[in-house]
């Protein structure tokens, strides 16, 4: 059974073409950040990239349209990846339904507890750190799959798979038979082989960044790598 290769990306006027070449490399779905100022959960590679968003004027209205211009190429399923402050300001019912008319098919909101908007659709994260009652009650209102966070800090490259992932995935498959796709910290093909043995799929997100950094070529390339590791 095929895994699924989840990338992520930071919104910005070269999305559009860096998301095409990660459907090219392989990528089943895209997560698109939406910059924020204080992202908790975010390492040093994607907080730099939110600088640099902000510094070019995307702000979620922007973001918004950037989801457009990818969803009007492209077909797979397109995920923002937000924070709940930015909801609070844009409208906590206008934000969803603003992202799914530019084309995304779900949300994640980095910092909102799951038992908080319970009416807001979006996946579910579950960490090393959530207890039995959380990762079933997250089980049950995710919106398609879960996203195992596989370590207790920031994202950000890691030089091997966090060892937390393998005991995460056996109570999580106690309560639930939704899909689990594993992040934070997935940095090599050889990672992402090693966490596809784990999980369901896997997301990728500063290490694509970083290949995103020398171009559309290199992303791809990358990506590539990746979907080939999952083979």
């Amino acid at each position: 059974m095929s895994k699924t290769l989840v990338v992520y990306l930071m919104a910005g006027s070269d999305t559009p073409e860096l998301a095409a070449a990660a459907i090219a490399g392989g990528a089943d779905l895209l997560e698109i950040g939406f910059p924020f100022s204080d992202p908790l959960a975010d390492g040093p590679v994607i907080r730099r990239a939110a600088e640099r968003a902000l510094a070019e004027g995307m702000g979620p209205s922007a973001c918004l349209d950037c989801v457009r211009r990818i969803r009007e190429q492209n077909d797979v399923p397109l995920v923002p990846m937000t924070y709940s402050s930015i909801l609070e300001a844009y409208g906590w019912e206008r934000f969803p339904a603003d992202a799914a008319e530019a084309g995304a098919d779900s949300l994640i909101v980095a910092d909102l507890p799951v038992d908080e908007r319970p009416e807001l659709r979006r996946i579910q994260l579950v960490a090393p750190t959530s207890t039995d009652e959380r990762i079933a009650l997250a089980a049950e209102r995710t919106d398609g799959w879960l996203y195992l966070v596989t370590v207790t800090g920031t994202t950000g490259t890691r030089v091997e798979l966090s060892p937390a992932l393998a005991p995460l995935v056996e109570r999580t498959r106690r309560v639930t038979d939704v899909p689990l796709y594993a992040g934070f910290g997935i940095s090599t093909p050889e990672q992402a082989a090693e966490a596809a043995e784990l999980a369901d799929g896997i997301v990728v997100g500063s290490a694509a960044l970083v290949a995103a950094e020398d171009g559309p070529i290199s992303l791809e390339r990358f990506v590539g790598q990746l979907r080939a590791s999952l083979a």
